[in-house]
């Protein structure tokens, strides 16, 4: 069996320390995709159903997306869910994994069961 001189084994030490601290700390960096968010009060989902009419800004974690085209998806909170439909303002997100945290504004419609036609989401 060979053994690693002294030298060696310390440089293989420290370049791997150093790899793990860069790994650890690397920030991902905050995507948008659409238009700005809107400055409206973040909402939780089971508000929304109040507003139909009225721009919101929702924030959750993305359990659902369109197979297809990812022209929508569902965000969930710890209140519910809510279909965001991203296809009117023109992107999609078929390249955002499941269970990413979304922040997203747009209109409301449908009170009972709402959808939020989505102006701009943000994400990392």
């Amino acid at each position: 069996m060979k053994t690693i001189p002294a030298n060696k084994s310390s440089l293989l030490a420290l370049c791997l320390i150093v790899a793990m601290l860069n790994a650890g700390c690397h920030k991902s960096e905050v995507k948008t995709m659409g238009a700005p968010l809107a400055s409206v009060p973040l909402l939780n989902v089971k508000e929304i159903k109040a507003s139909k009419g009225k721009t919101v800004l929702v924030k959750g974690t993305m359990i659902e997306k369109c197979p297809v085209a990812g022209c929508w998806f569902k965000l969930q909170d710890k209140s519910g869910i809510v279909k965001i439909d991203a296809k009117a303002a023109g992107f999609v997100v078929t390249e955002i994994p499941l269970n990413t945290e979304i922040t997203a504004s747009g209109k409301v419609v449908d009170g009972e069961n709402p959808t939020v036609l989505a102006t701009g989401i943000r994400y990392q």
